[in-house]
C-alpha cells in the first residue's frame, strides 16, 4: 500500500479561511502541503508560527501573475510528487454599486476571483488526467447564489465562478477527477472590515447623506456587519468541512457550509421569483428609503 501524502496546493493560506485551513491540515499530519501567498505577505506565516517542514512547503503566488502560477505547478509536478488537491482560496471582495465601480475594478475582481482560479485549474489538470485521480475545490460564496446590493462585481464574479465550476464537474468526470464548490455565508470574523471599497463608494458613504446612495451603502453595512457578528459559522467550521470534502471519496458539486447559505439556496429554489426578489429587498434594513433624502446628485460617476 502506498504511503504517499496527498499533496495539497492551498492559495491565499496566510490569512482568513486560508489560515484557519492550513493550521488544521499542518494540526493533522496527514497532508504534503503547499501553502502559497503574494510575496509581501508571506511573512504572516512566520508571524503564526508556520516554517518549512518535510511536508510544508511556502511559496509566493500571486494567482494573478501567470509566472508565478506555472512556477508553482511545476515545482508540484517534477518535485513534490504531483498534486493531489488544488484548492482556489485566495480571493477579494469589494462594496460598489453598479455605478460607483469602473471598468478596472471588475476586472480585477473577475481576475482574482474567477479567471485565475480557473487558469491554475488548467495548469493542474494534465498530470490529472494522466493520474485519472485529483480534486478541485473553489471557495465561493453565497454571494454566487444571489445578487446582493453594493456587492455587484463580487456578485458578478462569484457566479462566474459558479458557472465555470460546474461546466468543469462535467469536463473532467470521465478522468475521475472530483470538483466541488465550498459555499459559505456569512461568518464570524472581522473580514468584513478589510473589505474594498471604490473611490467613489468610499466617498457615498462618508457623504452623511448628500449621496444618492448613501442610504444603500450604510443600510448593507450594518445588516452585514450584524450578520457577522451573530452568524455561528466560524472560518473553522467551515475548514472542517473543507477537509471532509478533501478525504471523500465522491465529494459533491455544491457544498453548502453554512445556515444561512441553505435558506438562501431554498428560497431562491422554491419562491415565486416575484416574492423571492421582494422578500431579499426588503429584508435589507431602511431599504425603504432608498433613493430619498439626498441632497446632493453625483453627475460624474465611474464608467
Amino acid at each position: 500500500m502506498s504511503t504517499k501524502r496527498p499533496l495539497v496546493l492551498i492559495t491565499g493560506a496566510s490569512t482568513g479561511l486560508g489560515l484557519v485551513l492550513a493550521k488544521s491540515l499542518i494540526a493533522g499530519d496527514q497532508h504534503n502541503l503547499v501553502l502559497t501567498a503574494r510575496q509581501k505577505s508571506l511573512h504572516r506565516f512566520t508571524d503564526e508560527g508556520i516554517t518549512e517542514s518535510q511536508f510544508v512547503h511556502l511559496r509566493p503566488l500571486d494567482i494573478t501573475n501567470k509566472f508565478e502560477r506555472l512556477e508553482v505547478i511545476l515545482e508540484c509536478e517534477s518535485k513534490l510528487g504531483g498534486l493531489d488537491i488544488l484548492i482556489n482560496n485566495a480571493g477579494v471582495a469589494l462594496r460598489s454599486v453598479v455605478e460607483d465601480a469602473s471598468a478596472d475594478d471588475r476586472i480585477n475582481l473577475l481576475d482574482v476571483n474567477y479567471i485565475s482560479p480557473m487558469r491554475l485549474a488548467a495548469l493542474a489538470l494534465p498530470s490529472m488526467r494522466a493520474r485519472k485521480s485529483g480534486k478541485i475545490l473553489n471557495i465561493s460564496s453565497a454571494a454566487g447564489l444571489i445578487g446582493m446590493p453594493t456587492m455587484a462585481a463580487y456578485c458578478g464574479s462569484k457566479f462566474a465562478l459558479e458557472g465555470a465550476t460546474e461546466s468543469l464537474w462535467y469536463e473532467v468526470k470521465p478522468w475521475n477527477i472530483h470538483v466541488s464548490l465550498i459555499i459559505p455565508g456569512f461568518i464570524h470574523s472581522d473580514s468584513f472590515n478589510k473589505t474594498l471599497k471604490t473611490t467613489l463608494s468610499n466617498e457615498s458613504l462618508h457623504s452623511r447623506g448628500r449621496d444618492p446612495y448613501y442610504n444603500h451603502y450604510t443600510s448593507m453595512e450594518k445588516l452585514i456587519a450584524s450578520a457577522m457578528n451573530w452568524t455561528w459559522a466560524t472560518p473553522e467550521s467551515i475548514a472542517k468541512k473543507i477537509i471532509r470534502v478533501m478525504n471523500s471519496k465522491k465529494p459533491p458539486l455544491r457544498v453548502l457550509a453554512t445556515v444561512d447559505a441553505w435558506v438562501l439556496f431554498l428560497f431562491r429554489r422554491f419562491l415565486p421569483r416575484s416574492v423571492y426578489h421582494w422578500f431579499v429587498f426588503l429584508s435589507v434594513s431602511k431599504s425603504k428609503k432608498w433613493g430619498k433624502k439626498t441632497t446632493k446628485i453625483k453627475t460624474k460617476r465611474a464608467s
